[in-house]
């Protein structure tokens, strides 16, 4: 009998094994004592475990799961980095049994082959493998997409050659073909594990672009998009017609952009997905933005945003009326910054309402309005309309006109707290982007109450960051010496990303926000009214007690939240 890694399953071992793994749950915080006996009902009635209802439940993530059995178990947690570039015992190891079972050879040491498993108490599986191929067997514990992304790598869709050919056969390609096409078993299971990945690797947006001879995908983690395997290039009509199916759009235009929206149970959690297609030279291309509710952090101090602009922002927010904005460029944490404020605002007292293009996450006791410029419902038409259901707070998704302009700050004049977002480099060029509008100067300032102006940067990964000495170029270049006596540091020292499992190597692991928070005082009401440009604007600001937004990201990179690198990458400015 070769050498099993794991209790034999239904021993009493087994048993205190499982019960060790619940405790352990409970320990780190994950779920708990209510939740467990919620799950203990349910695998009683379905004859699973505890922790594998919990995963179904959406109250474990499957990775949190697999480093608390290789905890449990005394077991290694399988990396990325551990699966082969071949199959191993491919004569001897069908893939249809590898997936079914959900494990598959690392690595070949002598006599011993060292096994990654999904489920770590299944004793048949590895008393299987060593008896079709005569090695003692060594566990190691796997992380389910993880390894499933290397199936789908090794043994491409998961099916024979002449099924995947079947399945993909760019034969006439009109409606009823596509929706064949995208209705083969293979394409299924890998349109689902495309998805499957980008919610459990936490990735904001799942890029799918064809071209001639290969599929690209991409996903963005922190803002930067990072590639994935690549399907062969005569799937992209069947994964392009299937992602459209899930999002109910009309598989058969090809020619124009469509946008939609698909709700799924990924892994156990409610899902949201927002996608967008748009005709390219290949085929077409597809973005699907992960709107995962559980991952999105409506709370300032999980933002990374200062005190000092939590509080200006707080104080602008209380007033009973005016215009608060909150600007930057696409992608920059604009509308979670006016969620977590709208949230601070909600009561019974309140009526709020909220504009969107499109509504990213449903807020509780909140109005919010799709618009839908294709029926007439624009940004200017609704916030007209809304004012006659006499809101207290009004959102606005975005300034983009005069129009709209005009109508917010006759709301605001007219007793309304209105927020709203706009596309520019500061705060201070707000001012000189609504002049630019058309808005008139003494309605700016009769209305505006505060400009918040924000990036995002990466965080560095706490598991593998060096802290270094800052080279004296860049003390001298970016006045780092002031910087750091005024953070209380003896000197100025920066840090520097390295990369490890925990952030898949980039050295980065979140985002937080970087900010500045303009507050119209005299002075700058005084400058608005003369036209002064946005430098003037921004230097009577910061005279007023701003901290620019550059200055905020020094600090930033000085106490360790992120590099200096990232800070100039993402504030492009060089101070």
């Amino acid at each position: 009998m070769n050498n099993m890694a794991q209790p034999a399953r239904g021993n009493a071992a087994e048993a205190s094994a499982q019960e060790a793994t619940v405790a352990l749950l409970m320990a780190q915080g994950q779920c708990d004592l209510r939740t467990i006996e919620r799950a203990r009902r349910v695998a009683t009635e379905s004859g699973q475990r505890v922790e594998a209802v919990l995963v179904q439940l959406g109250m474990v993530t499957e990775r949190d799961l697999a480093q608390v059995y290789a905890t449990t178990l005394a077991l290694p947690l399988a990396s990325p980095r551990r699966y082969p570039a071949e199959p191993l015992h491919a004569g001897r190891l069908n893939p249809r049994f590898l997936r079914q079972v959900r494990a598959l050879p690392l690595e070949q040491q002598g006599a011993t082959l060292v096994l990654a498993l999904a489920d770590p108490f299944d004793s048949f599986t590895p008393a299987a493998i060593a008896a079709a191929t005569g090695c003692t067997i060594r566990l190691e514990v796997a992380v389910p997409i993880e390894l499933e992304a290397a199936l789908d790598r090794l043994f491409p869709e998961g099916a024979t050659a002449a099924e995947a050919e079947s399945a993909a056969q760019p034969l006439e390609e009109d409606a009823e073909r596509l929706k064949d096409l995208a209705s083969e078993a293979p394409v299924i299971r890998l349109v689902n594990q495309l998805i499957a990945r980008a919610v459990e690797t936490q990735a904001s947006d799942i890029h799918v672009e064809p071209f001639e001879d290969r599929i690209r995908v991409r996903y963005r983690y922190d803002g930067v998009l990072h590639e994935a395997d690549s399907p062969p290039a005569r799937l992209t009509a069947a994964i392009v017609s299937r992602l459209k199916i899930m999002a109910r759009l009309d598989i058969a235009e090809r020619r124009l952009p469509q946008d939609g929206r698909i709700k799924l149970a990924v892994r156990g959690q409610e899902i949201d997905f927002r996608i967008s297609t748009i005709p390219s030279l290949h085929g077409e291309n597809v973005v699907l933005r992960v709107l995962d509710r559980s991952a999105v952090a409506l709370d300032y101090a999980r933002l990374g945003l200062p005190a000092p602009v939590v509080s200006r922002l707080g104080k602008a927010l209380e007033l009973p009326n005016g215009i608060v904005l909150v600007t930057g460029p696409t992608g920059s944490g604009k509308t979670t910054t006016l969620y977590t404020g709208l949230l601070g605002l909600n009561s019974v007292a309140r009526k709020i309402v909220t504009i969107e293009d499109p509504v990213e996450y449903q807020l509780a006791g909140i109005s919010q309005i799709q618009v839908k410029p294709q029926i007439g419902l624009s940004f200017a038409a609704l916030l007209r309309s809304i004012l006659r259901q006499d809101p207290d707070v009004i959102m606005v998704g975005e300034i983009r006109d005069l129009e709209t302009a005009e109508i917010a700050v006759q709301a605001a004049l007219t007793g309304h707290l209105v927020l709203s977002t706009l596309h520019t480099n500061s705060a201070a060029a707000t001012i000189t982007r609504l002049r630019d509008m058309g808005l008139e100067d003494y309605l700016l300032a009769a209305v505006l109450r505060g400009v918040l102006a924000q990036r995002l940067v990466r965080r560095l990964c706490p598991h593998c960051c060096r802290e270094g000495a800052a080279p004296a170029p860049l003390v001298q270049r970016f006045g780092l010496a002031a910087r750091a006596a005024a953070l209380g540091q003896a000197e100025p020292r920066l840090w520097h990303a390295v990369g490890c499992d925990q952030c898949r190597n980039t050295g980065f692991r979140g985002r937080q926000a970087i900010a500045e928070f303009l507050v119209p005082d005299a002075e700058v009401e005084r400058l608005v009214f003369s036209r002064a440009d946005h430098a003037t604007i921004e230097r009577a600001a910061v005279a007023g007690g701003m901290v620019p937004m550059f200055d905020a990201g020094l600090d930033a990179a000085l106490t360790g939240v992120t590099t200096l690198e990232e800070v100039v990458r993402s504030i492009r400015t060089e101070g």
